[in-house]
């Protein structure tokens, strides 16, 4: 698997507090990866490394095949376009006219291509209104709009739906897949919103006290995460057996508790248990969110 962004035992100290602690991490190209942690995991720290604002206490990161440390990294972050923390707008100038300011800044040959950034970005009847009357919903996109003024391969964004309505979210949403599936651009994103992440990540990185506790693709999240049957019963050995009988998939939780996947015909496996001397002694459906599954990762407490 090809990877746009590595890093290998990266830390961040400042005094006492580990921001971060020999973290790694690994994002595939063309991938929205989503980072997931409680406040103060390092999500920011880690961006505000890569888009080189910090430099690193200890180890290092690769970008494009770039290490931190080679000379050649300020070439492959021109390949990065990011939004940390909160948009870097002018407040007086238009949508336009910032995008046009962004590509004074990166020397850009002309203005060609904002016209398609702002419709890209739903900004395109803004006029001349000014980013200071923008909602924050406009001024989250005309950040985004300013970032990819040099027409990045890779998107960085730190919180993109924070504080946004509901409508503000669904169009932030459908802007990313968009930049995702329609430019192949490799997306990062940090955000505390789980439910909505879990809508457009391919791949997931859960960090705890600066460490990467976990990386795993939504493919095998939503194996983990999938609908079941759980059982109580009066011994799983009988449940194994009717259910190995029967072809259906299961997972033994304990010595009573078992999670019975696919269609189950319940009067059909209540029957079958019967006759082999085992006891139903409860049943409910289990489907375990991201929110609920990060919360059994982390052990429960603060939110993230």
């Amino acid at each position: 698997m090809e990877y746009c962004l590595t890093a290998e035992g990266l830390s961040k100290h400042y005094r006492h507090f580990k921001a971060l602690n020999g973290l790694s991490i690994h994002v595939p190209k063309g991938s929205i990866y989503g980072l997931v942690g409680r406040n103060g995991a390092g999500k920011t720290t880690l961006i505000r490394l890569i888009c080189g604002l910090q430099r690193p206490t200890a180890g290092e990161y690769t970008l494009y095949g770039r290490k931190s440390t080679d000379k050649e990294i300020t070439e492959a972050r021109r390949r990065m376009g990011a939004v940390v923390e909160t948009p870097s707008v002018y407040p007086d100038m238009t949508a336009e006219e910032n995008i046009r300011q962004q590509y004074l800044l990166l020397g850009l040959p002309s203005f060609d291509g904002i016209s398609e950034l702002l419709c890209l970005t739903g900004l395109e009847n803004t006029g001349k209104k000014t980013a200071r009357h923008f909602s924050l919903g406009m001024r989250q996109r005309l950040g985004i709009a300013i970032a990819l003024a040099g027409a990045p391969d890779f998107l960085v964004l730190d919180e993109p739906a924070n504080g946004l309505d509901p409508e503000g979210i669904v169009e932030m949403r459908e802007l990313i897949l968009r930049l995702n599936r329609e430019r192949q651009i490799t997306v990062l994103i940090s955000s505390h919103i789980l439910d909505e992440l879990s809508k457009v990540a391919t791949h997931y990185g859960f960090l705890d006290h600066g460490r990467m506790v976990r990386e795993v693709s939504a493919r095998d999240l939503e194996i983990a995460c999938r609908k079941c049957v759980r059982l109580q019963i009066s011994h799983t050995g009988s449940l194994a057996r009717v259910l190995d009988q029967m072809g259906l998939e299961y997972k033994i939780l304990g010595e009573t508790e078992a999670d019975v996947y696919g269609e189950v015909h319940l009067s059909r496996l209540v029957m079958a248990l019967s006759q082999e001397g085992c006891e139903v002694l409860g049943m409910q459906e289990h489907n375990e969110s991201l929110e609920s599954y990060f919360m059994s990762l982390m052990g429960g407490g603060d939110h993230v």
